[in-house]
């Protein structure tokens, strides 16, 4: 798996990083700022061995969900 890139808090940086609240809190943006947030495209490569195992973990998950939901008397 990848390794995660430390934040500004563990860094020992005071000052917050772009993106975050004068708290040095996460900033939540507003209803407005979601809607025209909108990712870039990307591209996934469907025969990467990671995709892979990441897609069999996905569906493992969902069918034990259904299983369950199913197995729940309503």
């Amino acid at each position: 798996m990848s390794e995660r890139q430390a934040s500004g808090a563990t860094t020992g940086s005071s000052k917050p990083s772009a993106g975050q609240g004068p708290q040095g809190q996460p900033k939540v943006p507003s209803k407005h700022e979601k809607k025209n947030n909108v990712p870039e495209d990307f591209d996934i490569d469907m025969k990467d061995p990671e995709t892979e195992k990441a897609a069999v973990a996905i569906q493992s998950q969902f069918r034990k969900f259904q299983k369950k939901k199913q197995d729940v008397p309503s």
